[in-house]
C-alpha cells in the first residue's frame, strides 16, 4: 500500500487550463484516450477535438499521433482534454498577426452554409455570401473542398468571431492589374478588348482588367442610334485609343479609327459618268450636299441642280429628298465629289428627242405610203 501511494506520489499534480502532450492510445467514434504520463489516460471528447463539426473522431486523429493538449476540466480523477483549445489559441495568434498585416493565406471550405461559407482556420472562419466574389452567386455547393485565397476582415475574440473575404483578394489583385494595363497604355495604340456592356451613350470596351468608353459618336463612320446596331456585349472588337486619363483611370477608345474609311478608294467605287442614287443632306446657298454612299457627300453646285434657272437650292430639292445624281467629278486625296442633277435632265431631254424625231422620222414615211397608196386608186 505504501509502494502504491508512494507510486501516485511520484505523478505531477496537473491543473486546470495547463498544456500537456500526450500520444493517442485509443480512437473512439466520440472520443479519443490519450496518455498523458499521468496516471490515467485524458479525454478528448468529440467536441474538443476540433472548432468544426466532426462526425467521428478518427477523421482528426489517429492512435500513435502526439497532441498538445490543454486540459479543461479535473473531476474524481478523470482528466478532461481539448485539441480545440490548443488550435485555437494558435489560430488566434495567426489570425491577428495576418489581420494586422493584411497577409493573403489560403484555406479550404469545410461547410456550405446558408448566407456562406466556412473555412478551417484552425478555428471556425465564416466568408458571407457578400465577400465570397465580386460578382453575385447564386449556388455555393461547388465551393466544398475547395481552396481560397482570402483575407481577414473582421476579429472578434470575445465573440469567437471570425470574417473572411475572398472577394477582397480578388479586388486588390484587379487593382494591381487594372494599374499596370494603365500605367502599359498610350494614346494612339491600337488594342483587343471585348464589349463588356451597352448604354446609351456609347460601349464600354473590357481591355484586359479596365474598361474603355467607345463613344457612340466612334463606333462607326455612319450615323448610329444606338450601340446595340453596331457591337453586341461579349463581341471581341479592336479599339484605337484616343486618350488616357491616368489620373481618373479613364480610357477614351474609337472602332470607328480601326475601319477603313468610307473615303478609302473612293475613285473605285464612283466614277465620273456614272448614275448613283443618293440622299440630300443639307441645303446652302451655292447648292446640296448628297449623300451617295456611308459617310460620303459630293456637291450639287446650284449650276448643275436644274436646266432651269433657279435662285435657290430649295426652290427645286428638299432636305431627306431622294435623287439621281450624275458624277462629274472624283477626289479621293480631297475627299471631294462634283454631282449634277441638271446632266441627267439633260441627257434624258437629249434621249427624248431623239426618240420623237425617230419616231416622227418613221411617222412621216408612214404618211408618204399611205398618200401614195391612196393616189394610186384615182389614177
Amino acid at each position: 500500500m505504501d509502494e502504491l501511494n508512494k507510486e501516485v506520489s511520484d505523478f505531477k499534480e496537473l491543473t486546470e487550463g495547463e498544456t500537456v502532450t500526450g500520444k493517442v492510445e485509443k480512437v473512439e467514434d466520440k472520443q479519443v484516450f490519450v496518455d498523458i504520463g499521468y496516471k490515467v489516460d485524458g479525454t478528448v471528447p468529440i467536441s474538443e477535438l476540433s472548432s468544426l463539426h466532426v462526425e467521428k473522431a478518427s477523421d482528426i486523429v489517429n492512435e500513435g499521433d502526439e497532441l498538445i493538449l490543454k486540459i479543461i476540466k479535473i473531476e474524481d480523477e478523470e482528466i478532461i482534454l481539448s485539441k480545440k483549445a490548443i488550435d485555437a489559441d494558435k489560430a488566434w495568434q495567426d489570425l491577428e498577426e495576418k489581420y494586422n498585416e493584411g497577409t493573403v493565406f489560403e484555406a479550404t471550405v469545410k461547410e456550405v452554409v446558408k448566407g456562406g461559407l466556412v473555412i478551417d482556420v484552425g478555428l471556425r472562419g465564416f466568408i458571407p455570401a457578400s465577400l465570397i466574389e465580386t460578382y453575385y452567386v447564386e449556388d455555393f455547393s461547388n465551393y466544398m473542398d475547395q481552396t481560397l485565397t482570402l483575407k481577414v476582415v473582421e476579429l472578434d475574440r470575445d465573440k469567437n468571431r471570425v470574417i473572411l473575404s475572398h472577394r477582397a483578394v480578388v479586388e486588390a489583385e484587379d487593382a494591381v492589374r487594372k494599374q499596370k494595363i494603365l500605367d502599359s497604355i498610350e494614346s494612339g495604340q491600337t488594342l483587343e478588348g471585348t464589349v463588356a456592356r451597352l448604354t446609351n451613350f456609347g460601349a464600354f470596351v473590357d481591355l484586359g482588367g479596365i474598361d474603355g468608353l467607345v463613344h457612340i459618336s466612334q463606333l462607326s463612320h455612319e450615323h448610329v442610334d444606338q450601340p446595340s446596331e453596331v457591337v453586341t456585349e461579349g463581341e471581341t472588337v479592336k479599339v484605337k485609343v484616343l486618350s488616357v486619363d491616368k489620373e481618373n483611370e479613364r480610357i477614351s477608345l474609337s472602332i470607328k479609327e480601326t475601319l477603313p474609311g468610307p473615303w478609302e478608294n473612293i475613285s473605285e467605287k464612283l466614277q465620273a459618268g456614272s448614275v448613283v442614287e443618293g440622299t440630300v443632306k443639307r441645303l446652302v446657298n451655292f447648292g446640296a450636299f448628297v449623300e451617295v454612299l456611308p459617310g460620303v457627300e459630293g456637291l450639287v453646285h446650284i449650276s448643275q441642280i436644274s436646266t432651269e434657272h433657279i435662285g435657290t437650292p430649295q426652290e427645286v430639292l428638299d432636305v431627306g429628298q431622294t435623287v439621281d445624281v450624275k458624277v462629274l467629278d472624283v477626289s479621293e486625296a480631297d475627299k471631294r465629289i462634283s454631282l449634277s442633277i441638271k446632266e441627267i435632265e439633260a441627257d434624258k431631254d437629249q434621249q427624248e428627242l431623239k426618240n420623237y424625231e425617230k419616231g416622227d422620222d418613221q411617222g412621216g414615211f408612214q404618211l408618204g405610203d399611205m398618200i401614195g397608196d391612196k393616189l394610186d386608186k384615182y389614177k
